[in-house]
């Protein structure tokens, strides 16, 4: 009976995790896909190995606290494959609605609600996990507008990303041993930002698998008769894997739903500041969605590049009536040689609009997502396991 269940247990937890990998990969390499540095395979592949390599370091800090940390009880097995359930579900409604899915809040949602029914939530921690969802927000999209505002026109104006047709590099056959060098047309400036946007890639991979490791894993693992940690990291990064060999290269080809509509320069900024605060958190052991860090980074730079024209002055003082802020603003197209416009000069004509980031009803669509999500996580595990104490 317990290697049955257990069974199923596995089954449901590569379906999370190969849900993961399709939504995770196709955000974390898109850009570089859309941009011909990388190849659809190459992408998955890199991926699945700093997935594992995310997960095996820093996530099990975030598995811990998953497994152990919100509730003071083990698991059974039966109430583990049940909250990989409800896990899969909230990603089967986000996914109806096409919001990127918060799958940390999920899975924290459904293990409270089964701490909440069986009288076993530590209510310390599930309030500081919840403090970390509503500040983490407001930091992504502060430092999106401290780089949109004042950092990305800088750097956009002196660094052109662009791929030359032929081969990045090829190898030179002058002596006994080949020696690779730059391709026919590759220039310096290419082949380091090339290599910028590569390593970048892999960084937000590595923070991808520390945050959505452990969804896939912890279930299992603070279950009595449950897998060993190790085996719940190996089976997680191969379902996660899978789905970036798969349903991934369609997102993919699609350069990811948020960020195709900025340039490839843009994103990388966004990745890494999305990388960078989601891979602290999981450190410290914070279930934390990586989109919703990045997500509201795209919001950030898109308005403080909207509010270059403003100074501060202005701002506070509200002394803006002659300035005309383009709230759908994302970058100028200002070229490597140009100069960008100064803080509180009016922008130049080309200005690309990314009116789709500043919508309203998108930003509300997605908030509210993250907090349906895991309330509905919450509710339906909470009445489960009140229904069926003996589950857990």
């Amino acid at each position: 009976m317990v290697e049955t269940v257990l069974l199923v247990g596995v089954v449901a937890s590569v379906f999370v995790g190969f849900n993961i990998g399709g939504s995770s990969t196709g955000i974390t390499w898109g850009p570089s896909v859309g941009a011909g540095i990388v190849s659809k395979t190459t992408a998955a592949a890199v991926m699945t190995f700093f997935v594992f390599f995310g997960g095996w370091t820093v996530g099990r800090n975030v598995m811990e606290t998953l497994s152990e940390g919100i509730i003071t009880i083990d698991l059974t097995l039966t109430a583990g494959v049940a909250v990989l359930f409800f896990i899969g579900l909230g990603m089967l409604v986000a996914n109806i609605f096409g919001v990127p899915v918060p799958t940390s809040m999920t899975t924290v949602g459904a293990i409270a609600g089964l701490g909440l029914a069986t009288g076993t939530l530590d209510y310390a921690t599930i309030a500081e996990i919840i403090s970390w969802w509503i500040v983490t927000p407001i930091i992504g999209l502060w430092i999106g507008v401290l780089i949109g505002r004042y950092i990305y026109p800088w750097v956009n104006h002196r660094v052109d990303i662009e791929k030359s047709e032929g081969p990045l590099l090829r190898l030179e056959r002058r002596g006994s041993v080949p020696t690779p060098a730059l391709g026919p047309n590759t220039t310096r400036q290419e082949f380091g930002t090339t290599l910028a946007v590569f390593v970048i890639g892999c960084y937000m991979a590595f923070s991808a698998g520390a945050s959505n490791v452990p969804n896939a894993a912890a279930p299992l693992v603070g279950t009595v008769d449950g897998l060993e940690p190790n085996t719940a990291i190996i089976i997680a990064t191969f379902a996660i894997g899978l789905g970036g060999f798969t349903i991934a290269r369609r997102t993919m080809a699609s350069v990811g739903g948020e960020l195709s509509d900025i340039p490839l320069l843009a994103a990388l900024f966004v990745m890494v500041t999305a990388s960078t605060i989601t891979t602290i958190l999981s450190w410290a052991g914070i279930p934390i969605s990586l989109v919703m860090a990045t997500v509201m980074t795209i919001v950030g730079i898109g308005w403080g590049r909207a509010t270059r024209p403003v100074t501060v002055r202005e701002a506070v003082s509200q002394d803006v009536d002659d300035t005309e802020i383009d709230l759908g603003a994302i970058v100028a197209q200002e070229k490597v040689d140009e100069t960008a416009p100064r803080i509180g000069q009016p922008e130049s004509a080309d200005v690309l609009r990314g009116d789709d980031l500043f919508n309203p009803r998108a930003i509300v669509k997605y908030v509210s997502m993250w907090i349906i999500g895991p309330s509905m996580s919450t509710l339906l595990a909470y009445g489960f396991f009140l229904a069926l104490p003996g589950v857990a």
